[in-house]
């Protein structure tokens, strides 16, 4: 587990992968698949109105805004 400081003073604890089932409740894993489903909505949401969506390029390890018409723009 790794703990991270954030500028507000709080502690957050970040649970790995191997950590996760020996950690986490049944009540924070349901949670969390919330999570993840409305993040999918959200997107989903903003691909039919579309708006710009923010994402990760893992391969170039960089953000990006790609635009409805597919097009990605990297921040300089």
């Amino acid at each position: 587990m790794t703990t991270v400081n954030t500028k507000s003073g709080r502690i957050i604890k970040v649970v790995s992968r191997e950590e996760e089932k020996s950690t986490l409740t049944e009540s924070d894993t349901e949670m969390d698949e919330r999570a993840v489903e409305a993040v999918k909505a959200a997107i989903n949401k903003a691909r039919i109105c579309k708006k710009p969506i923010a994402g990760y390029d893992k391969e170039k390890k960089r953000s990006y805004v790609e635009h409805a018409n597919g097009e990605r723009k990297y921040p300089e």
